[in-house]
């Protein structure tokens, strides 16, 4: 009996590699504010705060230190690994806008939606992960 118990224990054992390799899945995260071109070419010197929030929305970070300064991040995580950070900072004098800068923003809404699903199908067809099925009949074939 003992035998058998500890065979069992070596078939489970071998096992263990691919097991592991499974991990935990990670939903892809987009986080912050998304920014494209169209909003920012919007920005004119002299608009107003609620002028510049209609346009750029709410800023993700706002300093009651720093009351002349918006900030605008944002960051697309997948599967728990940051693909894509990006920040975009306003700046007023009084109440009006007085400069912008940051990292360049993409055109519009539809050039991430198009780039999604290409990085989407580029990793399907690429991405050497067999998939759960694949490793699920890797077992039985050893």
């Amino acid at each position: 009996m003992a035998g058998a118990l500890a065979s069992g224990c070596a078939t489970v054992e071998s096992y263990l590699p691919t097991m592991r390799s499974l991990g935990v899945y990670k939903l892809d995260i987009n986080q912050g504010n998304y920014l494209t071109q169209d909003m920012v070419a919007k920005l004119k010197e002299g608009q107003t705060r609620s002028q510049v929030r209609a346009i750029l929305g709410t800023p993700l970070v706002t300093s009651a230190f720093r009351d002349d300064r918006w900030d605008y991040v944002y960051e697309y995580t997948r599967q728990g690994r940051l693909v894509e950070h990006r920040a975009f900072t306003v700046y007023f004098v009084g109440d009006n806008l007085a400069r912008w800068e940051g990292d360049e923003m993409p055109p519009s809404v539809a050039d991430l939606n198009r780039a999604a699903a290409d990085r989407s199908l580029g990793q399907a067809a690429g991405s050497g992960d067999p998939g759960m099925f694949d490793w699920l009949f890797g077992i039985f074939r050893r």
